[in-house]
């Protein structure tokens, strides 16, 4: 079984039901539904075709909303910018002012004039056109082009170094936020991210009834950088989204950043998600480069929960080669053994120090995985926070939302039951008997099983070794 779970983009390229179910027969763990492109009509038929293909899955695909977020873009006029060149950047104009004879640049941020000072860059088009400040004038900026070429309209900019004021969630972000809670979605990716206020505003836009979906934080600028173990205290984890936070801090920092994201979510026990970039040149081209082959592997070693494809599936010539490489590619990785950032987290509680014996337990015995009997998936989470290698982790719920957001967690793949029994070992022993004539385990082969027993105190957690009837 895989240990490190596969993200995929849906987009024109990968949307149609049988290219989702190729897909998802090449490793996708999770779709991811990009609110920054299509709208919820759109994104509402791949959510129905979707659960229509689970219907005929062992492991269901989840499904995770990923926000656009507040951003900073040009105007809707098109300028060719030659390197050296000197242009203004400016606020779009209204209807009633005239388009400057000079050549000029819109940008859609009204402090950007008053925060922006001379002698700092502005970065447009996922950096493919960079910009140094010369002056401030009082209506825009005097700007020189370092790097450029034909921009179009509408794309994003990056202001490096620049504390933006901008809401941390935008009323469309809002809109989508409730349409996840409208479709029963299982995760959302928060964009742009830059302290722990916007993840409390997000769980407050959803609600309670929408408790358990996994909040994920994406983080893609200096502030978020500097306010990650505040963020963590707030999200269920981390996506390291490198397009952007590459283009706002150094790019040569972003190696060490995500290992300390890495290191971060470890000892927190919360999710990793590495994204951006990962098979990028396998959008135009069916094999990747070596380079990214390595980048994937680093994911993998540093023990990342789950590992993110985004044009490579989503508008790219060859989706299902790209899954099928990923996947070959963490397979392989998965053989030796990664970091150990699990070994120091803070155990606190008794349940988390069974876990960490039962990972420790199975590394050194012939053990053929775990079992978690979990009704909010802790116990199965507690497992998968301890990295053991190579194992799978087969947890059994009663709750179709945990069902489906457990396939966030490194290593574990879930069984929905109807319900549980009163009698504990009743539904344990239904567990064995299933990965015996699902998965076909042999019997009196072990398993290191995190679960409740009934003793004349009433329930009690339990770490047992159990047999495949």
């Amino acid at each position: 079984m895989r240990c490190t779970k596969i993200i995929c983009t849906i987009g024109p390229s990968s949307c149609e039901p049988e290219m989702l179910r190729r897909l998802q027969q090449a490793g996708m763990n999770i779709a991811r539904l990009n609110l920054s492109h299509g709208d919820h009509n759109t994104h509402g038929e791949v959510v129905r075709r979707i659960r229509e293909l689970n219907q005929t899955l062992k492991y269901p695909v989840a499904i995770m909303l990923d926000t656009q977020g507040p951003e900073i873009r040009t105007g809707l006029n098109e300028v060719d910018l030659v390197v050296g060149d000197e242009l203004r950047v400016t606020m779009p104009p209204t209807e009633e002012q005239a388009e400057p004879s000079v050549k000029t640049l819109h940008v859609n941020y009204q402090y950007l004039i008053d925060e922006v000072k001379p002698g700092q860059s502005l970065s447009v088009d996922s950096g493919l056109v960079k910009l140094k400040v010369l002056s401030r004038e009082e209506d825009h900026l005097r700007c020189e082009v370092i790097h450029g070429g034909f921009l179009k309209g509408r794309r994003h900019v990056n202001l490096p170094g620049v504390a933006v004021q901008l809401p941390s969630i935008t009323s469309k972000d809002k809109e989508d936020l409730l349409f996840a809670k409208e479709m029963d979605l299982d995760g959302i990716a928060l964009s742009f991210v830059r302290n722990a206020d916007a993840v409390r505003e997000a769980k407050e836009t959803l609600g309670d009834e929408s408790k358990g979906m996994k909040i994920i934080a994406k983080i893609e600028n200096q502030e978020g950088v500097e306010n990650m173990e505040q963020i963590l205290e707030e999200a269920d984890g981390i996506m390291v989204a490198r397009g952007d936070l590459g283009l706002e801090v150094d790019m040569e920092e972003l190696p060490q950043l995500q290992r300390r994201m890495a290191y971060l979510c470890a000892i927190h026990g919360k999710r990793l998600i590495v994204a951006t970039h990962l098979l990028e040149s396998m959008i135009e081209f069916p094999v990747p480069t070596r380079a990214e082959v390595t980048d994937v592997a680093n994911a993998v070693y540093e023990q990342a929960d789950a590992v993110m494809l985004s044009g490579e599936t989503a508008s790219g010539k060859f989706p299902v080669e790209a899954v099928e490489t990923l996947d070959r590619i963490v397979r392989r990785t998965e053989r030796y053994p990664g970091v150990d950032y699990a070994s120091k987290m803070n155990l606190s509680s008794a349940r988390m120090h069974l876990a960490a014996a039962a990972a420790q337990m199975a590394s050194e015995l012939q053990f053929k995985g775990f079992v978690a009997i979990t009704q909010f998936g802790r116990g199965a989470e507690y497992i998968s926070n301890m990295r053991p290698r190579g194992l799978p982790i087969y947890a059994f719920t009663n709750s179709a939302r945990t069902y489906r957001t457990l396939l966030f967690c490194r290593s574990v793949y879930p069984f929905l039951v109807e319900d549980f029994s009163i009698n504990p070992e009743f539904t344990l022993e239904q567990a064995l008997r299933t990965l015996r004539d699902r998965e076909g385990y042999q019997r009196g082969e072990q398993f290191m099983v995190l679960a409740n027993i009934l003793t004349a105190e009433g329930f009690v957690n339990s770490l047992q070794v159990r047999k495949i009837p």
